[in-house]
Protein backbone atom coordinates (compact mmCIF):
# COMPACT_ATOMS: atom_id res chain seq x y z
CA UNK A 1 0.00 0.00 0.00
CA UNK A 2 1.08 3.58 -0.25
CA UNK A 3 -0.04 7.49 -0.98
CA UNK A 4 -0.67 8.83 -4.62
CA UNK A 5 2.12 10.20 -6.50
CA UNK A 6 0.31 12.95 -7.18
CA UNK A 7 -1.28 14.80 -4.41
CA UNK A 8 -5.12 15.05 -4.36
CA UNK A 9 -6.05 18.78 -5.15
CA UNK A 10 -9.50 20.23 -6.33
CA UNK A 11 -9.49 21.57 -9.75
CA UNK A 12 -7.49 20.73 -12.85
CA UNK A 13 -4.03 22.07 -11.76
CA UNK A 14 -2.25 18.47 -12.04
CA UNK A 15 -3.36 18.47 -15.61
CA UNK A 16 -2.92 21.87 -17.09
CA UNK A 17 -0.74 20.88 -19.22
CA UNK A 18 -2.76 18.87 -21.34
CA UNK A 19 -3.73 20.79 -24.09
CA UNK A 20 -6.51 18.46 -25.24
CA UNK A 21 -10.32 18.97 -25.70
CA UNK A 22 -12.29 17.26 -23.19
CA UNK A 23 -15.15 15.12 -23.95
CA UNK A 24 -17.91 13.81 -21.67
CA UNK A 25 -18.80 10.00 -21.59
CA UNK A 26 -21.74 8.76 -19.69
CA UNK A 27 -22.72 5.53 -18.61
CA UNK A 28 -25.55 3.82 -16.47
CA UNK A 29 -24.56 2.06 -13.62
CA UNK A 30 -27.33 -0.82 -12.57
CA UNK A 31 -30.87 0.22 -12.27
CA UNK A 32 -30.06 -0.29 -8.48
CA UNK A 33 -27.60 2.68 -7.83
CA UNK A 34 -27.26 6.30 -8.89
CA UNK A 35 -25.78 7.90 -11.81
CA UNK A 36 -22.25 9.22 -12.09
CA UNK A 37 -20.19 10.39 -15.21
CA UNK A 38 -16.70 9.86 -16.54
CA UNK A 39 -14.70 12.67 -18.90
CA UNK A 40 -11.94 11.80 -20.27
CA UNK A 41 -9.39 14.00 -20.77
CA UNK A 42 -8.37 14.35 -23.79
CA UNK A 43 -11.39 12.68 -25.53
CA UNK A 44 -9.02 10.67 -28.11
CA UNK A 45 -5.49 10.41 -26.54
CA UNK A 46 -1.77 10.52 -28.38
CA UNK A 47 0.63 7.94 -27.63
CA UNK A 48 3.16 9.18 -25.25
CA UNK A 49 0.70 11.74 -23.97
CA UNK A 50 -0.94 11.56 -20.57
CA UNK A 51 -4.76 10.96 -19.94
CA UNK A 52 -6.84 11.64 -16.94
CA UNK A 53 -10.12 9.94 -16.34
CA UNK A 54 -12.02 12.43 -14.63
CA UNK A 55 -15.22 11.38 -12.23
CA UNK A 56 -18.36 13.45 -11.96
CA UNK A 57 -21.24 13.27 -9.52
CA UNK A 58 -19.93 11.36 -7.20
CA UNK A 59 -22.24 10.05 -4.49
CA UNK A 60 -22.05 10.82 -0.88
CA UNK A 61 -20.78 8.76 2.13
CA UNK A 62 -17.72 7.47 -0.22
CA UNK A 63 -15.56 4.34 0.91
CA UNK A 64 -13.19 2.96 -1.73
CA UNK A 65 -12.09 3.27 -5.99
CA UNK A 66 -11.49 0.64 -7.58
CA UNK A 67 -10.36 0.78 -11.25
CA UNK A 68 -10.28 -1.98 -13.67
CA UNK A 69 -8.93 -2.18 -17.05
CA UNK A 70 -11.83 -4.02 -18.27
CA UNK A 71 -15.33 -3.89 -19.32
CA UNK A 72 -16.29 -4.99 -15.85
CA UNK A 73 -15.16 -6.26 -12.62
CA UNK A 74 -12.54 -8.39 -12.80
CA UNK A 75 -9.94 -8.54 -9.98
CA UNK A 76 -6.98 -10.06 -12.35
CA UNK A 77 -7.62 -6.93 -14.04
CA UNK A 78 -7.78 -4.04 -11.51
CA UNK A 79 -5.19 -1.61 -11.70
CA UNK A 80 -5.33 -0.13 -8.40
CA UNK A 81 -7.81 0.62 -5.02
CA UNK A 82 -8.07 4.01 -2.85
CA UNK A 83 -9.42 3.87 0.40
CA UNK A 84 -11.05 7.49 1.29
CA UNK A 85 -10.91 7.29 5.32
CA UNK A 86 -6.98 6.65 5.17
CA UNK A 87 -6.08 7.86 1.54
CA UNK A 88 -4.30 4.77 0.80
CA UNK A 89 -3.66 2.89 -2.85
CA UNK A 90 -3.19 -0.85 -3.11
CA UNK A 91 -2.17 -1.89 -6.83
CA UNK A 92 -3.75 -4.69 -8.61
CA UNK A 93 -2.49 -7.30 -11.05
CA UNK A 94 -2.84 -4.58 -14.03
CA UNK A 95 -1.11 -1.95 -12.20
CA UNK A 96 2.04 -0.46 -14.39
CA UNK A 97 3.39 2.13 -12.58
CA UNK A 98 1.93 4.99 -14.77
CA UNK A 99 -1.35 5.03 -12.94
CA UNK A 100 -2.34 7.40 -10.08
CA UNK A 101 -6.00 7.52 -8.42
CA UNK A 102 -6.85 10.79 -6.77
CA UNK A 103 -8.72 11.38 -3.91
CA UNK A 104 -11.76 12.62 -6.44
CA UNK A 105 -11.84 9.59 -7.88
CA UNK A 106 -9.93 10.75 -11.10
CA UNK A 107 -7.68 8.11 -12.91
CA UNK A 108 -3.84 9.36 -13.99
CA UNK A 109 -2.62 7.22 -17.19
CA UNK A 110 1.05 8.80 -18.01
CA UNK A 111 2.99 7.74 -21.01
CA UNK A 112 -0.04 5.83 -22.49
CA UNK A 113 0.30 3.33 -25.53
CA UNK A 114 -1.90 1.58 -27.96
CA UNK A 115 -2.26 -1.20 -26.05
CA UNK A 116 -3.77 1.43 -23.35
CA UNK A 117 -6.66 1.42 -25.36
CA UNK A 118 -9.85 -0.27 -24.37
CA UNK A 119 -12.54 0.21 -21.81
CA UNK A 120 -12.10 1.04 -18.34
CA UNK A 121 -14.60 0.75 -15.37
CA UNK A 122 -14.47 2.33 -11.91
CA UNK A 123 -16.02 0.59 -8.93
CA UNK A 124 -17.48 2.71 -6.08
CA UNK A 125 -17.56 1.05 -2.71
CA UNK A 126 -19.96 3.78 -0.58
CA UNK A 127 -19.46 3.15 3.44
CA UNK A 128 -22.75 1.60 3.75
CA UNK A 129 -21.05 -1.39 1.25
CA UNK A 130 -23.10 -0.40 -1.69
CA UNK A 131 -21.69 -0.50 -4.86
CA UNK A 132 -22.05 1.39 -7.90
CA UNK A 133 -20.33 0.89 -11.43
CA UNK A 134 -19.36 2.54 -14.55
CA UNK A 135 -17.54 1.70 -17.43
CA UNK A 136 -16.03 3.90 -19.67
CA UNK A 137 -13.80 3.77 -23.73
CA UNK A 138 -10.43 5.31 -23.74
CA UNK A 139 -9.05 5.79 -27.38
CA UNK A 140 -5.25 5.64 -27.52
CA UNK A 141 -3.60 6.67 -31.31
CA UNK A 142 -0.11 6.95 -32.55
CA UNK A 143 1.68 10.01 -33.68
CA UNK A 144 1.37 9.89 -36.97
CA UNK A 145 4.91 10.00 -38.89
CA UNK A 146 4.77 11.77 -42.26
CA UNK A 147 4.09 9.54 -45.17
CA UNK A 148 5.71 8.40 -48.17
CA UNK A 149 4.26 7.61 -51.55
CA UNK A 150 5.64 3.97 -53.40
CA UNK A 151 4.23 3.20 -56.90
CA UNK A 152 4.47 -0.54 -58.22
CA UNK A 153 5.23 1.48 -62.04
CA UNK A 154 7.00 4.75 -62.25
CA UNK A 155 7.98 5.05 -65.50
CA UNK A 156 4.28 3.77 -67.40
CA UNK A 157 3.56 3.91 -70.89
CA UNK A 158 0.88 6.22 -72.13
CA UNK A 159 -2.16 5.07 -73.03
CA UNK A 160 -1.09 1.03 -71.94
CA UNK A 161 -0.16 0.42 -68.26
CA UNK A 162 -1.55 1.33 -65.24
CA UNK A 163 0.42 2.67 -61.85
CA UNK A 164 -1.05 1.75 -58.83
CA UNK A 165 0.42 4.23 -55.83
CA UNK A 166 0.23 3.31 -52.36
CA UNK A 167 0.61 5.60 -49.22
CA UNK A 168 2.80 4.36 -46.57
CA UNK A 169 2.99 2.85 -43.94
CA UNK A 170 -0.13 1.28 -43.18
CA UNK A 171 -1.13 2.46 -39.91
CA UNK A 172 -4.45 1.21 -38.09
CA UNK A 173 -7.34 3.59 -37.51
CA UNK A 174 -6.11 6.01 -40.21
CA UNK A 175 -7.72 8.34 -42.69
CA UNK A 176 -6.01 8.16 -46.12
CA UNK A 177 -6.72 11.23 -48.86
CA UNK A 178 -4.88 11.99 -52.47
CA UNK A 179 -4.16 15.28 -53.88
CA UNK A 180 -2.85 15.99 -57.24
CA UNK A 181 -1.74 19.46 -58.15
CA UNK A 182 -2.49 20.13 -54.54
CA UNK A 183 -5.77 19.79 -55.24
CA UNK A 184 -8.13 16.97 -53.97
CA UNK A 185 -8.40 14.03 -56.13
CA UNK A 186 -11.80 14.58 -58.44
CA UNK A 187 -13.68 11.66 -59.55
CA UNK A 188 -12.96 10.08 -63.24
CA UNK A 189 -13.47 6.67 -64.67
CA UNK A 190 -9.91 6.47 -64.99
CA UNK A 191 -9.15 6.27 -60.71
CA UNK A 192 -10.06 3.84 -58.66
CA UNK A 193 -9.30 4.01 -54.66
CA UNK A 194 -9.31 0.97 -52.48
CA UNK A 195 -11.41 0.68 -49.89
CA UNK A 196 -9.60 2.13 -47.59
CA UNK A 197 -8.49 5.05 -49.35
CA UNK A 198 -4.46 4.06 -49.03
CA UNK A 199 -3.88 3.02 -52.54
CA UNK A 200 -4.90 4.60 -55.95
CA UNK A 201 -4.78 2.84 -59.03
CA UNK A 202 -4.62 5.25 -62.30
CA UNK A 203 -5.86 2.52 -65.29
CA UNK A 204 -5.16 4.17 -68.08
CA UNK A 205 -2.03 6.51 -67.71
CA UNK A 206 -1.94 9.52 -69.97
CA UNK A 207 0.98 11.59 -70.27
CA UNK A 208 -1.35 14.72 -68.23
CA UNK A 209 -1.15 12.19 -65.07
CA UNK A 210 2.37 12.74 -64.47
CA UNK A 211 1.04 14.89 -61.19
CA UNK A 212 2.27 15.67 -58.47
CA UNK A 213 0.76 13.23 -56.38
CA UNK A 214 0.59 13.87 -52.57
CA UNK A 215 -1.32 11.94 -49.86
CA UNK A 216 -2.38 12.81 -46.29
CA UNK A 217 -2.81 10.43 -43.41
CA UNK A 218 -4.82 11.62 -40.48
CA UNK A 219 -6.55 10.69 -37.03
CA UNK A 220 -8.32 12.09 -33.87
CA UNK A 221 -4.64 13.22 -32.59
CA UNK A 222 -2.39 14.02 -35.72
CA UNK A 223 -2.14 14.42 -39.40
CA UNK A 224 0.79 13.74 -41.63
CA UNK A 225 1.22 14.99 -45.67
CA UNK A 226 3.89 13.51 -47.84
CA UNK A 227 6.30 15.12 -50.13
CA UNK A 228 4.77 15.31 -53.85
CA UNK A 229 5.84 12.04 -56.35
CA UNK A 230 5.65 12.25 -59.77
CA UNK A 231 5.08 9.63 -62.22
CA UNK A 232 7.78 9.53 -65.50
CA UNK A 233 4.88 8.74 -67.96
CA UNK A 234 6.66 7.68 -71.13
CA UNK A 235 4.84 8.26 -74.39
CA UNK A 236 5.34 9.39 -78.09
CA UNK A 237 6.95 10.63 -80.64
CA UNK A 238 3.53 12.11 -81.54
CA UNK A 239 3.80 13.10 -85.12
CA UNK A 240 6.58 15.68 -85.72
CA UNK A 241 6.86 18.94 -87.03
CA UNK A 242 9.20 20.30 -88.94
CA UNK A 243 9.88 23.96 -89.21
CA UNK A 244 9.47 27.13 -90.21
CA UNK A 245 6.39 26.17 -92.56
CA UNK A 246 8.21 27.73 -95.86
CA UNK A 247 8.34 25.07 -98.58
CA UNK A 248 9.78 27.52 -101.36
CA UNK A 249 13.51 28.81 -101.22
CA UNK A 250 14.92 31.39 -103.42
CA UNK A 251 18.06 29.95 -105.26
CA UNK A 252 21.23 30.72 -103.01
CA UNK A 253 19.28 30.85 -99.59
CA UNK A 254 20.78 28.30 -97.00
CA UNK A 255 17.96 26.09 -96.19
CA UNK A 256 17.73 25.21 -92.39
CA UNK A 257 15.26 22.71 -91.01
CA UNK A 258 14.31 21.99 -87.27
CA UNK A 259 12.00 18.88 -86.13
CA UNK A 260 9.96 18.27 -83.28
CA UNK A 261 7.87 15.85 -81.62
CA UNK A 262 6.52 14.92 -78.27
CA UNK A 263 8.04 12.43 -76.61
CA UNK A 264 9.06 11.08 -73.49
CA UNK A 265 12.29 10.12 -73.03
CA UNK A 266 12.80 12.10 -75.85
CA UNK A 267 12.74 11.05 -79.41
CA UNK A 268 15.43 10.62 -81.82
CA UNK A 269 15.66 11.75 -85.41
CA UNK A 270 17.01 11.34 -88.58
CA UNK A 271 16.33 13.19 -92.16
CA UNK A 272 15.90 11.98 -95.29
CA UNK A 273 15.81 13.67 -98.48
CA UNK A 274 13.89 11.71 -101.44
CA UNK A 275 13.46 8.52 -99.33
CA UNK A 276 17.57 8.85 -98.86
CA UNK A 277 19.03 8.59 -95.14
CA UNK A 278 21.05 11.95 -94.28
CA UNK A 279 21.88 12.58 -90.90
CA UNK A 280 20.95 11.33 -87.08
CA UNK A 281 20.38 15.21 -86.03
CA UNK A 282 17.10 17.11 -84.84
CA UNK A 283 17.98 20.31 -87.22
CA UNK A 284 19.31 20.04 -90.86
CA UNK A 285 20.71 22.26 -92.67
CA UNK A 286 22.17 22.95 -96.40
CA UNK A 287 24.14 26.18 -97.15
CA UNK A 288 23.58 28.11 -100.90
CA UNK A 289 21.54 25.81 -102.09
CA UNK A 290 20.45 25.27 -105.64
CA UNK A 291 17.57 23.86 -107.73
CA UNK A 292 18.81 20.29 -107.30
CA UNK A 293 17.90 20.71 -103.40
CA UNK A 294 14.19 20.57 -104.22
CA UNK A 295 12.46 17.42 -103.71
CA UNK A 296 11.15 15.79 -100.27
CA UNK A 297 12.25 16.16 -96.82
CA UNK A 298 11.10 13.45 -94.29
CA UNK A 299 11.70 13.67 -90.44
CA UNK A 300 11.19 10.51 -88.81
CA UNK A 301 11.18 10.53 -84.91
CA UNK A 302 11.74 7.49 -83.11
CA UNK A 303 11.60 6.92 -79.30
CA UNK A 304 14.03 4.47 -77.98
CA UNK A 305 11.84 3.08 -74.79
CA UNK A 306 8.09 2.75 -76.46
CA UNK A 307 9.41 1.84 -79.89
CA UNK A 308 7.63 4.17 -81.37
CA UNK A 309 7.72 6.30 -85.00
CA UNK A 310 6.02 8.80 -86.43
CA UNK A 311 7.10 10.30 -89.60
CA UNK A 312 6.50 13.54 -91.39
CA UNK A 313 7.17 14.69 -95.23
CA UNK A 314 7.61 18.48 -96.13
CA UNK A 315 8.11 19.42 -99.70
CA UNK A 316 10.82 22.37 -100.65
CA UNK A 317 10.73 23.72 -103.92
CA UNK A 318 14.19 25.77 -104.64
CA UNK A 319 13.52 28.58 -107.82
CA UNK A 320 15.71 31.15 -109.47
CA UNK A 321 14.84 34.64 -109.15
CA UNK A 322 12.20 35.85 -111.91
CA UNK A 323 13.15 37.87 -114.69
CA UNK A 324 12.07 41.83 -115.16
CA UNK A 325 8.85 41.81 -117.73
CA UNK A 326 8.16 43.72 -120.38
CA UNK A 327 4.30 44.99 -121.54
CA UNK A 328 3.88 45.14 -125.29
CA UNK A 329 0.67 46.78 -126.39
CA UNK A 330 -1.40 45.93 -130.05
CA UNK A 331 -1.38 50.01 -130.24
CA UNK A 332 0.09 53.03 -128.23
CA UNK A 333 -2.07 55.91 -129.73
CA UNK A 334 -5.81 54.83 -130.24
CA UNK A 335 -8.58 57.02 -130.35
CA UNK A 336 -11.68 57.20 -128.02
CA UNK A 337 -14.65 55.00 -128.65
CA UNK A 338 -13.08 53.58 -131.27
CA UNK A 339 -10.21 51.86 -130.70
CA UNK A 340 -9.46 48.47 -128.94
CA UNK A 341 -6.25 48.02 -127.21
CA UNK A 342 -5.02 44.97 -125.89
CA UNK A 343 -1.46 45.22 -123.64
CA UNK A 344 0.89 41.62 -123.06
CA UNK A 345 2.91 41.08 -120.70
CA UNK A 346 6.20 39.39 -121.81
CA UNK A 347 8.07 36.91 -119.80
CA UNK A 348 10.63 34.32 -120.03
CA UNK A 349 9.90 32.75 -116.35
CA UNK A 350 7.42 29.76 -116.29
CA UNK A 351 4.51 29.10 -112.81
CA UNK A 352 4.46 32.75 -112.56
CA UNK A 353 1.78 35.15 -111.02
CA UNK A 354 0.82 38.35 -113.20
CA UNK A 355 0.01 41.39 -111.67
CA UNK A 356 -1.07 44.68 -113.66
CA UNK A 357 -0.54 47.99 -112.49
CA UNK A 358 -2.18 51.47 -113.76
CA UNK A 359 0.26 54.64 -113.36
CA UNK A 360 1.98 53.00 -110.22
CA UNK A 361 -1.95 52.10 -108.80
CA UNK A 362 -2.74 48.21 -108.90
CA UNK A 363 -5.30 48.16 -111.48
CA UNK A 364 -8.58 48.24 -111.14
CA UNK A 365 -10.63 46.51 -113.61
CA UNK A 366 -14.04 48.17 -115.69
CA UNK A 367 -16.57 46.78 -117.51
CA UNK A 368 -14.68 47.29 -120.95
CA UNK A 369 -11.68 45.48 -119.71
CA UNK A 370 -11.19 41.53 -119.56
CA UNK A 371 -7.91 39.45 -118.42
CA UNK A 372 -6.76 36.50 -119.96
CA UNK A 373 -7.08 33.15 -117.96
CA UNK A 374 -3.13 33.60 -117.33
CA UNK A 375 -3.38 37.36 -116.88
CA UNK A 376 -0.97 37.99 -119.17
CA UNK A 377 -3.28 39.94 -121.46
CA UNK A 378 -4.96 42.95 -120.98
CA UNK A 379 -7.56 44.01 -123.07
CA UNK A 380 -9.80 47.33 -123.39
CA UNK A 381 -12.13 47.97 -125.83
CA UNK A 382 -13.46 50.61 -126.26
CA UNK A 383 -10.74 52.59 -124.99
CA UNK A 384 -11.75 56.15 -123.33
CA UNK A 385 -9.98 59.16 -122.52
CA UNK A 386 -9.59 58.32 -118.75
CA UNK A 387 -7.42 54.78 -119.74
CA UNK A 388 -4.31 56.84 -120.92
CA UNK A 389 -1.42 56.42 -118.69
CA UNK A 390 1.33 54.53 -117.98
CA UNK A 391 0.62 50.29 -117.95
CA UNK A 392 3.22 48.01 -116.05
CA UNK A 393 3.24 44.16 -115.36
CA UNK A 394 4.30 42.57 -112.66
CA UNK A 395 5.27 38.44 -112.68
CA UNK A 396 6.16 36.60 -109.06
CA UNK A 397 6.86 33.50 -108.13
CA UNK A 398 6.65 32.30 -104.80
CA UNK A 399 10.34 33.31 -103.61
CA UNK A 400 10.65 36.91 -105.79
CA UNK A 401 8.84 39.34 -108.10
CA UNK A 402 9.92 41.80 -110.97
CA UNK A 403 7.66 44.66 -112.30
CA UNK A 404 8.01 45.86 -116.09
CA UNK A 405 9.32 49.13 -116.72
CA UNK A 406 6.17 51.70 -117.59
CA UNK A 407 4.18 51.43 -121.22
CA UNK A 408 2.22 55.00 -122.03
CA UNK A 409 -0.95 54.71 -123.67
CA UNK A 410 -2.06 57.65 -125.49
CA UNK A 411 -5.89 58.37 -126.02
CA UNK A 412 -6.50 60.57 -128.78
CA UNK A 413 -10.49 62.41 -128.66
CA UNK A 414 -12.44 65.16 -130.43
CA UNK A 415 -12.06 68.69 -129.28
CA UNK A 416 -15.11 68.99 -126.68
CA UNK A 417 -14.52 65.39 -125.71
CA UNK A 418 -17.21 64.88 -128.67
CA UNK A 419 -16.51 61.79 -131.32
CA UNK A 420 -17.00 62.35 -134.87
CA UNK A 421 -20.45 60.34 -134.69
CA UNK A 422 -21.57 62.91 -131.84
CA UNK A 423 -20.81 65.98 -134.03
CA UNK A 424 -22.02 65.00 -137.30
CA UNK A 425 -25.05 64.66 -135.44
CA UNK A 426 -25.02 68.12 -133.54
CA UNK A 427 -24.46 69.25 -136.93
CA UNK A 428 -27.50 67.73 -138.31
CA UNK A 429 -29.70 68.86 -135.15
CA UNK A 430 -28.72 72.41 -135.93
CA UNK A 431 -29.41 72.47 -139.44
CA UNK A 432 -32.64 71.03 -139.10
CA UNK A 433 -33.08 73.71 -136.47
CA UNK A 434 -32.42 76.38 -138.73
CA UNK A 435 -34.96 74.87 -141.82
CA UNK A 436 -37.58 74.68 -139.13
CA UNK A 437 -37.23 78.24 -138.08
CA UNK A 438 -36.67 79.31 -141.92
CA UNK A 439 -40.09 77.62 -142.24
CA UNK A 440 -41.78 79.42 -140.02
CA UNK A 441 -40.38 82.76 -140.77
CA UNK A 442 -41.84 81.95 -144.03
CA UNK A 443 -45.37 81.39 -142.93
CA UNK A 444 -45.15 84.79 -141.14
CA UNK A 445 -44.81 86.86 -144.05
CA UNK A 446 -47.33 84.85 -145.82
CA UNK A 447 -49.54 86.52 -143.43
CA UNK A 448 -48.76 89.70 -143.24
CA UNK A 449 -48.72 89.75 -147.17
CA UNK A 450 -51.97 88.56 -147.63
CA UNK A 451 -50.83 85.56 -148.88
CA UNK A 452 -48.88 86.61 -151.81
CA UNK A 453 -45.83 85.81 -150.29
CA UNK A 454 -42.59 87.44 -149.60
CA UNK A 455 -41.04 87.60 -153.03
Amino acid sequence: MGSPSVPARRGRAPWQGLLLAGSLFTFWSPPTTAQFTIESVPPDAAEGKDVLLLVHNLPEDLGKYEWFRAENVDTSKQIASYRIDNQETTRGPAYSGRETIYPNGTLLLQNVTLKDTGYYTLQIITKHLSTLRATGQLRVYPELHKPSITSNNSEPQEHKDPAMLTCEPHTQNTTYLWLIDSLSLQESARLELSKDNRTLTLLRVTRNDTGPYECETRNPVSAGRSDPFTLNVLYGPDTPTISPSDSHYLLGANLRLSCHAASNPPAQYLWLINGRPQLFTQELSIPNITVNNSGSYTCHAHNSVTGLNRTTVKNITVSEPVGKPSVRASNTTVTEHRDTVVLTCLTNDTGISTRWFFNDQSLLLTERMKLSQDNSTLTIEPVRREDAGGYQCEVSNPVSSSKSEPLRLDVQYSPGGLSDGAIAGIVIGVLAGLALIAALVYVLCIRKTGGSGPF
